[in-house]
């Protein structure tokens, strides 16, 4: 007989199945992020100072809707929609039955309203935006899916005189918004263009030789034209000596003067000159770099393109360049991107906060509101109100209607 204890065994108890309740509420998806005070209030304040800096030079305000139709969104390749396509979230309208998308950028939406809402308006138009927008995907530089875009579209306008103002309106706005020695990379990508039409490559090679360009693989570049039998030709030569000219703008632009170049190249370099130097007039102390080669993210401008950038700040703050709208018209424009330019202000300084005690009638508080200051009123009687208002990050307390620095005599 075996008289042996018998082996207790746990009851079954089956896994519990994770729930949207039990899952973490302050998870946000990859690139989404929720912003805490005080820097969403400085978000706010800055977006405002930025647009009274357009409004102040005639950029008038348009508010397009966070959500349209996909064929407007996409656009084509002349008007920059191409180049987000893939960026867009899309969903099915019950309506309409027709497929909209998310905005992945504003500028698509503001040559909308000029083509079709604002066309009878004389020219140039000068409009303006704020909003939200929403990417399927970020990158190394802005991991950021969702930002707030600031930007200006100067509508109906060919000269110089246009891309100064656009590049000058940018850097100015950064400047007023406490941006420090904003920086501003000029590029062309028309002046590249022009060169590729002389030596009639096949759209492939074109993509492979703008990619050596992008990385200033001059070896890449050479390999790519010996490849197709042009290496030797005028503007192959010319195309290879552009990838060294890179740096401050007037040394480039005495490079580029140099360089033996097709006709239209020679244009895009003069009309290159002609922008440096206005502004140089316009704001001597900006500092001004020039890259005749750069391509990636703009892929569909047709002139004087831009970036602009802060020593010390992750990712571009902006940017902006020449285009040719859906309707045909000369339009060139700036994006300012909210969440690097807040990587290149300092954190707000904290503002001193009222407390007021228990009872303190409405009118009083307004009176204090109106000299200034922030108030925290008091919603329930205390003991000890010093306390309360240390412990509410208060700096000041209401002692028999005067503001009294908590810590003093209190």
């Amino acid at each position: 007989m075996d008289l042996s204890l018998p082996t207790l065994r746990k009851p079954f108890k089956p896994r519990a199945i994770m729930t949207d309740s039990d899952e973490n509420r302050a998870l946000l998806p990859a690139g989404l992020h929720d912003l805490l005070p005080p820097r969403a209030a400085q978000e706010a304040s800055t977006i405002s100072g930025v647009m009274e800096a357009f409004r102040a030079s005639g950029y008038e305000q348009v508010k397009p809707p966070l959500v349209e139709f996909e064929s407007t969104l996409v656009g084509n390749g002349t008007n920059g929609g191409g180049s987000l396509a893939g960026q867009m979230f899309r969903v099915m309208d019950p309506v309409s039955q027709r497929m909209m998308a998310v905005r992945a950028d504003i500028t698509l939406q503001v040559a909308r309203i000029a083509e079709a809402r604002l066309a009878d308006e004389p020219r140039p138009l000068r409009l303006s935006y704020a909003g939200q927008i929403l990417r399927v995907r970020g990158n190394q530089l802005r991991p950021e899916r969702q930002f707030a875009q600031v930007g200006l579209e100067l509508i109906g306008a060919e000269g110089v005189a246009a891309d100064v103002e656009v590049v000058s309106l940018a850097a100015d706005a950064l400047s007023a918004a406490g941006v420090l020695r904003p920086t501003v990379d000029l590029n062309s990508p028309a002046l590249v263009a022009s060169i590729l039409e002389n030596l009639e490559l096949d759209d492939m090679t074109v993509v492979d030789l703008r990619a050596a360009l992008d990385r200033k693989d001059k070896d890449a570049a050479g390999e790519i034209l010996l490849g197709k039998e042009v290496a030797f030709s005028d503007s192959a030569k010319a195309l290879c000596a552009l990838i060294e000219t890179v740096g401050p703008a007037d040394e480039v632009i005495g490079k580029l003067s140099d360089i033996a170049l097709p006709l239209g190249a020679r244009d895009e370099v003069a009309r290159l000159s002609a922008v440096v130097a206005g502004l140089h007039a316009a704001m001597p102390d900006l500092p001004l770099t020039l890259d005749p080669v750069e391509y990636r993210g703009f892929e569909y401008h047709t002139g004087i393109s831009f970036t602009l950038f802060a020593e010390g700040v992750r990712g571009e703050l902006g940017r902006g360049g020449r285009y040719i709208t859906g309707a045909g018209e000369a339009a060139t424009g700036v994006s300012l991107y909210m969440d690097s330019i807040l990587r290149a202000l300092p954190a707000p300084e904290p503002r001193d906060r009222l407390y007021l005690p228990y009872g303190t009638v409405f009118r009083d508080g307004a009176a204090c509101r109106s000299a200034g200051w922030i108030t925290i009123a008091a919603l329930a009687s205390v003991d000890d109100p010093v306390a309360d208002a240390c412990r509410l990050g208060c700096s000041h307390l209401l002692i028999d209607g005067e503001p009294t620095c908590v810590g003093s005599d209190t």
